[in-house]
């Protein structure tokens, strides 16, 4: 979300200010991270942080606009460590103000140009990506065994470099020692296995570089579901925890869901699993796979 100049809203509230309190908000949601977990991490009070995603942070931060402004540049530069030579500015430059779908063919360009997987290997590695519930696990080991193709559970594959299982990472080391773990994880996975079909961690996409990664060298498919189908669906496997102690569950759910959505969206493809059984999923995971395979090896071609 970008931090747009617009009239002032009708809370009176500074419009900067505003968009600054949504867009922490949304990268919160993305990482799937409660507002007490996100102080946490950031060393900050909870109070502090409710007040920024309200819209009522700091004011030197109105400061930091008037400069950025008197520079010609977006706010976000004026916090980028100083340097990375006149081709990385030059870039910056040709991006700006570009289009979602500029952008988006920039990257595909990009990723390219900086060494895309064979097509052999992107096309027989299939990641299955959405939020929990979705059905990565029990379609991922359907599709894996259709193919005979290894079925990998990249937490699985964190708790083993981790030696521990997910929630002691995050209780023990943080969130950010997770998405490291994470990162390890998928390139391990990626050197180890010409062939799998790979289930992710509904929060992949929240660390761009590791997404970059999965999107560079599998073949990505996003299975969706409407929010309440996700949290039946981890009710139903006796997993409580999305609503101990937490009564606005569905709220933050459909919250993360909006945050993640449109990263989830750069799939090369989406496969809907609402209001289906089992069968019919898998039944349509499998044909849009097949096609998608043939698409990515002709892309490469």
């Amino acid at each position: 979300m970008a931090l747009q100049d617009s009239v002032e809203p009708d809370d009176g509230k500074d419009a900067f200010l505003a968009a600054l309190g949504e867009t922490v908000r949304l990268r919160r949601a993305r990482r799937g991270m409660t507002r007490r977990a996100l102080a946490g991490e950031a060393g900050v009070s909870e109070r502090h942080l409710a007040s920024l995603e309200s819209g009522v942070g700091n004011a030197s931060i109105l400061v930091l606009r008037q400069v950025a402004r008197a520079l010609d540049c977006p706010v976000t530069e004026l916090f980028d460590a100083p340097g990375g030579g006149p081709d990385a500015a030059l870039i910056r430059e040709l991006l700006r103000h570009r289009s979602e779908r500029d952008l988006h063919r920039a990257r595909i360009a990009l990723a390219r140009l900086f060494g895309a997987a064979a097509a052999e290997n992107r096309s027989t590695r299939i990641a299955l990506i959405g939020l929990r519930g979705a059905g990565k696990s029990t379609l991922g080991r359907m599709l894996a065994d259709a193919l005979a193709y290894p079925f990998v559970e990249l937490n699985r594959e964190i708790e083993r470099l981790a030696g521990c299982d997910v929630a002691e990472i995050h209780s023990l080391y943080g969130p950010s020692a997770y998405r490291r773990y994470e990162r390890r994880a998928l390139d391990d996975v990626v050197n180890r296995h010409r062939q799998a079909v790979v289930a992710t961690p509904g929060g992949i996409v929240s660390d761009a570089a590791t997404f970059n990664r999965l999107l560079d060298q599998c073949t990505t498919v996003w299975l969706q579901a409407t929010p309440d189908e996700h949290m039946n669906r981890v009710l139903a496997q006796g997993d409580y925890r999305p609503m101990a102690g937490n009564g606005e569950a569905m709220d933050d759910l459909r919250r993360i869901l909006a945050g993640r959505s449109p990263f989830y969206a750069k799939a090369d493809v989406a496969v809907s699993t609402a209001g289906k059984s089992i069968e019919e999923s898998f039944a349509a995971l499998r044909d849009a796979v097949a096609d998608v395979a043939v698409a990515v090896r002709q892309a490469a071609d």
